[in-house]
């Protein structure tokens, strides 16, 4: 890969470089009162500039996109942002716990060469034309990248850590909440260790986690100007911010996508299901005795590929796994075998595409979460009529299958934590 430094803008007047109430997740996982929620907290919260239309499945209204332009302008000139003097690296560091245990991971912000994907940038999901029709009119309109694609490497040397890591001295630039994770911001401008570490990546690709659409939007706008010569080769719209996370280190967790699932017919019935799957083996095991605040955990007990299926008020849970590998094989002879042995794919296969044909409406909706208490809680309210609980995807399957030049099934991976939106923004032009 090509990486090079940029000159970011970055929040500027909080004491102590405090961000908290300015950042925001992803903009892919907030709803309406999740904005509402992050703009209580302040009105210049970077959530105002990258979700103006909700949801963002599918392009919004050109005045939401116009206002948040022109409110990212007025941050710009007010000095609410403000631009590094010198191109540089961003050293990231997120702290957090999960099941009990406490990680740091760390990372590097830059800018990287757009490519086509399959050598230097390897993705491992399809993209939608709804979501990346609302980023390219946010990017047209802002001409700014507001938030990073997450991307793992090889560094089985350490080489690009100890480099980033031994620049970034003192106190961090920026440091902040958010959703339980801390986060902090180091600048880093030495170019000879900017130079280092490019040629350390010089032949070391980047592995897509996060932000697939992200991408490919990048690459869209990239494309339109350069057809239009409207730029060079060296313009800052070839390059799009990613947040690069060596694949050895310890906080690089990859959490299974549990399912909540709502609008299916009346009728419907856990036993009714696994009675239509007879593919599975089948136990079962009191609600009071699964503890899902851990499900990857309480379900490696019953082995790879088991899968817990919860229904509406549940006083007991289906753990339920495929009897015969042969089954994905006839089912979906075109795929690589690892991607087969998916519990993602056999769920969407065998599930999802088949087994709740009889129950399915045209107001079917599935929510993703990497919380087996969410699953639980939806289903015993009884807001939901189906639960499914899955282990986590490793991620040696992630790269392997995205060497392969295949594709995951959708949501197939949860890498926590997310990425914040608002440490640093990448202008475009």
């Amino acid at each position: 890969m090509q990486i090079r430094p940029f000159r970011g803008w970055r929040y500027s007047a909080e004491p102590e470089g405090d961000v908290s109430s300015l950042l925001a997740p992803p903009y892919d996982v907030l709803n309406q009162q999740d904005k509402d929620e992050l703009l209580g907290h302040s009105d210049r919260n970077i959530v105002a500039v990258d979700l103006p239309h909700v949801p963002p499945q599918n392009v919004g209204p050109e005045e939401a996109y116009q206002r948040a332009a022109g409110l990212l302008n007025e941050w710009k000139s007010s000095g609410v942002l403000c631009q590094d003097a010198a191109p540089s690296l961003y050293a990231y560091e997120q702290s957090y716990s999960w099941g009990g245990e406490d990680y740091s991971r760390r990372a590097m912000l830059c800018s990287l060469r757009i490519s086509e994907l399959g050598k230097d940038v390897i993705p491992h999901e399809h993209t939608l034309p709804g979501p990346k029709a609302d980023r390219l009119k946010l990017t047209e309109c802002t001409r700014m990248q507001l938030s990073p694609i997450f991307a793992f490497f090889n560094d089985p040397q350490s080489t690009v850590s100890n480099l980033l890591w031994a620049a970034a001295e003192g106190r961090p630039a920026l440091q902040g909440r958010l959703r339980d994770v801390t986060e902090k911001l180091w600048v880093v401008a030495n170019e000879g260790v900017i130079g280092e570490i490019a040629a350390a990546l010089r032949d070391v690709p980047a592995f897509i986690a996060d932000g697939h659409h992200r991408y490919m939007t990048a690459m869209n706008y990239a494309t339109s100007l350069r057809h239009a010569h409207q730029i060079g080769e060296n313009h800052e719209a070839n390059f799009v911010m990613f947040c690069l996370v060596a694949r050895s280190d310890p906080g690089l967790l990859v959490l299974p996508t549990h399912r909540i699932i709502r609008g299916l017919k009346e009728g419907f019935s856990v036993p009714a299901l696994v009675e239509r799957l007879p593919e599975f083996t089948w136990q079962r095991c009191s609600v009071d005795d699964a503890d899902l605040r851990d499900a990857d955990a309480f379900l490696h007990k019953y082995g790879n590929g088991a899968m817990a299926f919860l229904g509406a008020d549940p006083a007991e849970i289906w753990i339920g796994k495929l009897a015969d590998p042969q089954t994905m094989a006839r089912l979906a002879p075109e795929e690589p075998p690892l991607w087969r042995e998916l519990d993602v794919a056999i769920l969407h296969k065998l599930v999802m595409d088949r087994a709740l044909e009889p129950w399915r409406m045209d107001g079917l909706s599935v929510d993703y979460t990497p919380d087996g208490r969410a699953v639980l809680a939806g289903c015993s309210s009884g807001r939901a009529q189906l639960g499914v609980c899955l282990q986590g995807t490793p991620l040696e399957s992630v790269e392997a299958i995205a060497l392969a030049g295949s594709a995951m099934p959708h949501k197939s991976t949860y890498f926590y934590p997310k990425l914040a939106t608002g440490m640093v923004l990448k202008p475009l032009e």
